[in-house]
């Protein structure tokens, strides 16, 4: 009972589960969602797709990226799709879609001493915020008009924010995120505001067949609906950074 549903979704349109296909799916350190594992990338979106691919027959190969390289090779690179890709109204046309696969809050963080009201999105209209380029909220922010200040490394940012070269800093917290408790500056910054809730896909390149496309969101589906889904996420229910 398993795959009648995706195998009636391809007897309905005439298409075979597709095995000659190969995707390029890159990706970028986020664990848990994906990491370097010691026998290659893993993460519990990792794992969703992982098995997307499976019951679908594609074969494909993954690669951990800088988060900017892995959505431009996405863009501008046949059978290249990325993932955990941030679905905004200024990038649904440049992709197609597979998913939701998670969801994500969208923070201001400041200083612990931080000294200014923050109570709508609004409120931070004539501060600094530190965004990451190629970033869904660097767009998100940047086209509403907001004063942002984009780097290369994210990790910049906290630095940043403790210099006061910045007031506020933009960052995107999945289901499970550690935060930043690992870091020695983990109690000088804090949440200030969710300012909004995004739901992330795996985001292919415009080339990539309809057919296979509906075929790997069947497939998704189907995931939720026996259980694989809720077993992958609690796979990671209680992981943690390594020490």
């Amino acid at each position: 009972m398993r795959f009648i549903f995706l195998s009636l979704l391809l007897a309905t349109t005439g298409v075979a589960a597709v095995h000659a296909a190969s995707l390029t799916l890159v990706t970028e350190h986020a664990p848990p969602a994906s990491m370097q594992g010691p026998e290659g990338v893993t993460g519990r979106e990792t794992d969703k797709v992982r098995e997307m691919m499976a019951r679908t027959g594609t074969a494909y190969t993954v690669a951990l990226l800088p988060w900017k390289r892995a959505f431009l090779m996405a863009r501008q690179q046949p059978a290249t799709c990325v993932y955990s890709t941030s679905r905004t109204e200024e990038r649904e046309k440049l992709f197609k879609w597979i998913g939701p696969t998670d969801e994500a809050d969208w923070v201001l963080w400041g200083r612990a001493d931080h000294e200014f009201p923050l109570k709508t999105l609004e409120d931070a209209r004539h501060l600094r915020i530190g965004t990451y380029i190629g970033d869904a909220r660097d767009e998100y922010l940047r086209s509403r008009g907001f004063h942002v200040e984009p780097v290369s490394n994210d990790l910049a940012n906290p630095q940043k924010l403790l210099l006061k070269r910045i007031d506020l800093w933009a960052v995107g917290m999945r289901n499970g995120s550690p935060g930043p408790g690992q870091y020695d500056w983990a109690d000088k910054v804090v949440p200030l505001l969710v300012f909004n809730r995004v739901k992330v896909y795996l985001a292919c390149n415009l080339s990539v067949p309809d057919e296979l496309v509906a075929q790997l969101n069947a497939a998704l589906a189907e995931m939720r609906r026996d259980g694989t889904v809720a077993r992958l996420e609690r796979k990671y229910e209680h992981w943690t950074l390594p020490k």
